[in-house]
């Protein structure tokens, strides 16, 4: 009969977790040797716990399925909270198993011990379970992946004592079966219609706030239906789990990361329509600006809450509205030219447009890039964007680790800022030992160059020397590429254009891992008196009246 560790991995495996990116410790070691016993386990090995979080998220984004975690005590968990973070706000199903002393050990206060529950509820607030004998074990476990598949999904926490894991008599317990969310209920979908109809024929603006199942084919597709029926507007998350775009597909305007541009966005909405999305609020309060984005005169309607079938629910709608049969405006094949000059973010974006190969998986957590990279790939080939749902930085480099895991065909391009890369910079260590497919762009502009935007907007106008240098990476500067090749990993330090366009080219060419270091200028410097001219300048097209609006926004 297995111990309790083989029980425990054979139910993961049935039930199709079969992805467990480790960083064991002692109370783990039976949980690491039953991976000799269960073939269909894929163990990857982490070098930070943050990694190990980030990547279980990456892969579940693009897999569409939980990965298990394997974390050492409260510590180890501690370590991985933050790309935890990212995945709870992602709504990302992860099973985070935390190895835990053994429930006779415990008494003794030993050096590792702690309150592992209380940490873990902070990222996984609907589940966290300690296992207490080898005979419930596996039904924990079960209950953990029902939960982390739920909708919304979920980080499952599930905590494993030592001696548990080493019991005898562990029963593997049979998949849970997968959920089967509604849609939203007739009268909520008269009640949208309705609205949008009136909206349309009174010359009122109505918008979908997309988010979750929402922002892939099947949804933007039947949301596109409506947009061309009824004139609605296409709205996403600022920070999408998974967006699908590129030519072909229905294009959306995600909504600005800055309070300032969001408010243009929704000032002349009337109805703001949620579907898997909550209401936007600012990323941060300012001194006498509101927290809630949505204007005093917009009514906002739920069709969709992320417990329930999104997909089926914009169906439904545009069934309502005699939308179904619409045909959806698609974004056109357009690439932009091949950038020249001096090298720049807007150029690297630029050539990332120029160069994206079909089906690549791009994973954008680099301020420097986030406006510019929107704009520069959205008639680029069909791709998958990635991004950094909970704010909390690190969570680029894993995530690419575990998508390449869970699309192994598929090239896939993280965009870095250069301090975000200094926390899981050891993600470049597993992308070397798994040889995985990805090219690392990590924007090296020797700061932390949203931090001195922020500095003026939240109102502190006086700093001085020792302030700012708080936001500065200078003396030493950082060279990724040489500490990219120190784990294994190609890396390539661009100072210009065309240094940076062949490296790109090289790397699409072959067989990854690859890391581009592209030096370039401060973006974001400057604060108030530099932010408008610079978003001007990163979005071209915008139409007047919303220039116009921006420049009142945010004038000195």
């Amino acid at each position: 009969m297995p111990n309790g560790a083989q029980a425990l991995m054979k139910t993961l495996v049935d039930a199709g977790v079969d992805v467990c990116f480790t960083n064991p410790g002692t109370s783990e070691m039976h949980f690491v040797a039953a991976l000799d016993h269960e073939p269909r386990m894929r163990a990857v090995l982490a070098l930070f716990e943050g990694v190990a979080t980030g990547a279980a998220d990456g892969y579940a984004r693009m897999a569409g399925k939980p990965a298990a975690t394997l974390l050492h005590l409260g510590c180890g968990l501690g370590n991985g909270l933050a790309n935890l973070h990212n995945a709870r706000k992602g709504r990302v199903p992860v099973v985070n198993i935390v190895g835990d002393h053994a429930t006779f050990h415990t008494v003794y206060d030993a050096q590792l011990q702690s309150d592992i529950e209380t940490v873990a509820r902070n990222v996984s607030p609907g589940f966290v379970r300690t296992s207490q004998t080898t005979a419930e074990l596996c039904r924990d476990a079960a209950d953990a992946i029902t939960a982390a598949r739920g909708l919304p999904g979920q980080v499952a926490t599930l905590i494993l004592p030592a001696d548990v894991s080493w019991g005898e008599g562990g029963e593997p317990c049979p998949p849970p079966p997968l959920p089967q969310p509604e849609a939203a209920s007739d009268a909520t979908v008269s009640a949208i219609a309705q609205a949008i109809s009136q909206a349309a024929r009174s010359g009122g603006k109505t918008a979908f706030l997309l988010g979750g199942q929402a922002l892939r084919e099947p949804g933007l597709l039947a949301a596109a239906r409506v947009a061309a029926h009824s004139g609605v507007k296409l709205l996403a998350e600022v920070f999408p789990t998974r967006l699908e775009r590129g030519a072909g597909l229905p294009p959306v305007e995600r909504i600005a990361y800055l309070a300032e541009m969001a408010g243009v966005q929704l000032a002349e909405v009337q109805h703001l329509v949620l579907v898997d999305a909550k209401a936007p609020v600012s990323f941060f309060a300012y001194p006498g600006k509101k927290s809630d984005l949505v204007p005093d005169t917009c009514t906002v309607h739920t069709l969709a809450s992320p417990e329930q079938d999104a997909v089926g629910s914009l169906h439904k709608l545009a069934a309502a509205l005699g939308a179904a049969q619409a045909q959806p405006a698609l974004q056109a094949a357009q690439r932009p030219g091949r950038p020249r000059g001096k090298l720049n973010a807007a150029k690297v974006c630029k050539a990332v447009g120029h160069l994206l190969p079909e089906h690549a998986i791009v994973i954008d957590e680099a301020i420097t890039s986030g406006l510019m990279l929107s704009a520069m790939t959205a008639g680029a080939p069909r791709h998958d964007l990635i991004t950094l749902t909970g704010g909390a930085i690190g969570q680029g480099l894993p995530n690419a680790v575990g998508a390449a895991i869970a699309c192994p065909t598929r090239p896939v391009l993280a965009l870095i800022g250069d301090g975000t890369a200094m926390y899981t910079l050891q993600a470049l260590w597993t992308m070397a030992r798994e040889q995985l497919n990805v090219t690392s762009i990590i924007f090296n502009n020797a700061s932390y160059s949203v931090l001195n935007v922020e500095l003026e907007r939240v109102g502190a106008t006086e700093a001085g020397p020792k302030a700012k240098s708080q936001l500065d990476l200078h003396g030493p500067v950082l060279h990724f590429a040489q500490l990219a090749q120190g784990m294994g990993v190609h890396g390539v330090r661009a100072t210009t254009t065309e240094d940076f366009l062949k490296a790109l080219e090289y790397a699409l060419a072959h067989p990854g891992p690859h890391l581009i270091e592209a030096v370039v200028p401060e973006s974001l410097s400057g604060a108030k008196r530099k932010l408008l001219p610079w978003l001007l300048r990163s979005l071209p097209n915008l139409p007047q009246p919303v220039a116009q609006a921006l420049k009142r926004k945010i004038a000195p």
